[in-house]
């Protein structure tokens, strides 16, 4: 499973993660990587339990990123990382 954050209007990839099953820890670690690489002021996700766990909130709201979830059947907002 690859995890990305790509900043939508530069198109960069920010931070990634590969790994072989989907752990929540993959979502933790690339969030976090991102976290040190660049200021994030949005955080643009699906509503899976992945993105809405609270590791990933808390990790989010610690360094005040806005959050944003796409509504359900949505499937293409995320098309750019995808």
């Amino acid at each position: 499973m690859l995890a990305a954050i790509i900043d939508w209007y530069s198109r960069y990839v920010i931070s990634w993660s590969l790994e072989q099953t989907l752990e929540i820890g993959l979502i933790t670690q690339t969030v976090s990587d991102a976290l040190t690489q660049a200021r994030l002021e949005i955080m643009n996700s699906d509503q899976g339990s992945h993105f809405t766990s609270p590791h990933d909130l808390d990790l989010l709201k610690e360094q005040s990123v806005k959050i944003s979830m796409d509504g359900k059947n949505r499937s293409l907002d995320n098309i750019i990382t995808e």
